[in-house]
């Protein structure tokens, strides 16, 4: 498939998403969004693809929704262009998708974090810059960012930065808790690499369950919705075909082979 507005790469079982428009420093449009929602989608499909990474082109990851071909346009009340792809739910996509990490290669601004809060794990350069800057604009947060902002943050400083606007630099993110891990601009996407495929070799049926898990349980108050969404999940690994390859690689001493069990399974069936 080929995009305008990003690139893919396969690095090893890894699919990495660049965002490709520079010169803009890779300001969100609807395309892209579409684009990249086409790119994840078949990404999800592919028994060659374990895991993702999504990063940006250039000297900035996202610096926010393009204000001249989005912003503008909605504001004179005309169509933004949207191209000839489908659009998703975002938030519903990530969550939903095989391990994603979000490698941030300086600016992220507004929709350029906003995306990526529902990522798996975030690792940024030290030359991130990271906003929630919606307020500036006289507009609220996205893309769930009002809650997934508390779940990685806390109450306070998810208001803080939603409430000021600041930016904040990839140091004051890491105390903040707004990202996970700080790599040098030059081991940054290895970083993030490294960490999709430390989560994908592991079998992507009980990875699904675990990300879904912690979608609908993040926010449960209730322990026995917990418990019973657990064991329900737990009932449907002990069938898996990788939950047998575990066993069965234990047992004779060697590693498991998840992705040969997949394909096994999926040619059986």
């Amino acid at each position: 498939m080929t995009y305008e507005t990003i690139l893919t790469e396969m690095r090893g079982d890894v699919m990495l998403l660049t965002l490709n428009r520079p010169d803009r420093l890779n300001a969100w449009t609807y395309q892209m969004g579409a684009e990249l929602g086409d790119a994840i989608s078949e990404a999800n499909a592919s028994n060659d693809v374990t895991a993702m990474v999504i990063t940006g082109a250039g000297r900035g990851f996202c610096a926010g929704a393009d204000i001249r071909d989005l912003f503008k346009a909605q504001a004179d009340g005309e169509e933004a262009k949207t191209g000839d792809r489908p659009r998703r739910n975002w938030v519903e996509l990530v969550r939903e998708s095989k391990p994603m990490i979000a490698a941030v290669n300086g600016a992220a601004i507004g929709v350029g974090l906003t995306q990526i809060l529902p990522c798996d794990y975030i690792i940024a350069s030290p030359t991130a810059k990271l906003s929630a800057r919606f307020i500036k604009m006289g507009l609220v947060p996205e893309l769930a960012s009002s809650r997934l902002l508390i779940a990685r943050m806390g109450f306070g400083q998810a208001s803080r930065l939603m409430l000021t606007g600041e930016t904040v630099s990839a140091e004051q993110a890491l105390g903040m808790k707004l990202i996970d891990e700080i790599a040098p601009d030059a081991e940054l996407v290895d970083a993030a690499i490294a960490m999709a495929t430390a989560m994908g070799n592991n079998p992507q049926s009980a990875l699904a369950m675990v990300k879904q898990l912690i979608t609908e349980n993040m926010a449960e108050a209730d322990l026995g919705t917990v418990q019973s969404r657990e064991m329900k999940s737990l009932n449907l690994c002990y069938e898996s075909p990788e939950h047998h390859e575990a066993i069965n690689a234990f047992l004779e001493k060697r590693e498991p082979d998840f992705k040969a069990a997949r394909a096994k399974a999926a040619s059986a069936s």
